[in-house]
């Protein structure tokens, strides 16, 4: 029995698929269709992991004359593990720039979404033009509505394809040859822009209280201040762009070469917080979303009403954090 055959073999056996093999192995389906159908012969990494995978001796798959299944010497050989080509590294890295730059904009245009309604709002209760209170509201908050609903639609579709990378984040792998300086070399030339963009984020979200600030000691009341807040808004969704952007595709050099909170032990801690305590997030979220719509629709106060959302994110890290430390503790 000819390698070809013994794969397909093993494969069927085990009930996988050719895509569900070559995810395992991290390679293409063609690339398996190929062993299989005779045209191309894995090379010696790929046969080690298969042997590891099928838990079968690398003689019985490279030997033809062996027609019975041999098994390994010894039941401690390492687990195989996936790993990534240069392409492979490279197709993550532009699809993260692309995903870094579209949830960036659906972030920041959650921020911008009351402005309309606050400017409505303002010039209304003013007398500032011709509109009247419930006619800004209304229109205020369909384009509130019609915007965060565009951000929303922005983010699942820009999520989909990154679906495909998500086991980066769980998963031990390890990089081919020439793939770690490829990526550390993209990390030191994206440093600059990324401390940079950092400074700004921050600058942004500063300055924009400072007209806020100054007019509030100015006047108690009118227009020029709900103007402030608007500009306030403004800034602060320039900063959450620059955040968003660098820090996102950061994070994926920080992915690849297994680094921060993506190094070995931190993957298993945080493989076992989902397992354990996967369900937190989902309801502290679906909390804070409540908190914020019931304070902004019955105090009218969008205004403000946005501190909820920095505030909660700060929540947010140190409660994860708080609950990651528990578990580390029980180890």
């Amino acid at each position: 029995m000819i390698l070809a055959e013994k794969i397909i073999t093993l494969r069927k056996k085990n009930g996988w698929s050719q895509e569900e093999l070559a995810d395992q192995l991290g390679i293409s389906r063609q690339s398996v269709s190929k062993w299989e159908s005779g045209a191309s012969i894995p090379d010696l990494d790929k046969i080690i992991k298969m042997s590891a995978l099928f838990g079968v001796s690398t003689d019985y798959l490279l030997k033809d004359e062996l027609e019975t299944i041999s098994y390994p010497e010894t039941e401690d050989a390492p687990e195989a593990q996936r790993s990534i080509s240069v392409e492979e590294a490279n197709e993550y890295m532009d699809d993260t720039v692309c995903f870094a730059k579209r949830v960036a904009f659906a972030v920041s245009l959650c921020i911008l979404s009351p402005i309309c309604l606050l400017l409505f709002g303002g010039m209304a209760e003013y007398g500032i033009g011709t509109m009247a209170d419930n006619l800004a509201s209304g229109l205020g908050i369909g384009i509130l509505l019609a915007i965060i609903a565009a951000a929303v639609g922005i983010m699942i579709l820009s999520g989909q394809r990154m679906d495909n990378y998500e086991w980066l984040e769980k998963e031990c792998f390890v990089l081919e040859y020439g793939v770690k300086g490829i990526v550390e070399k993209r990390k030191k030339d994206f440093g600059k822009t990324f401390y940079t963009c950092i400074a700004l984020g921050v600058m942004c979200c500063i300055l924009g209280v400072v007209p806020l600030l100054v007019l509030g000691g100015i006047l108690e009341d009118g227009f020029p201040l709900v103007v402030c807040i608007c500009v306030l808004l403004a800034l602060i969704a320039l900063g959450v762009y620059l955040f968003i952007w660098s820090g996102t595709i950061h994070e994926s050099y920080e992915k690849l070469l297994q680094l921060g909170d993506y190094a070995e032990e931190k993957k298993a801690l945080n493989q076992e917080f989902e397992r354990k305590l996967g369900f937190v997030p989902a309801v502290y979220w679906c909390v804070v979303v409540a908190v914020y719509l019931g304070i902004s629709f019955t105090r009218n106060n969008w205004g403000r009403s946005w501190i909820v959302w920095p505030v909660s994110g700060v929540l947010f890290a140190a409660l994860v954090v708080f609950l990651k430390g528990m578990l580390a503790r029980k180890k």
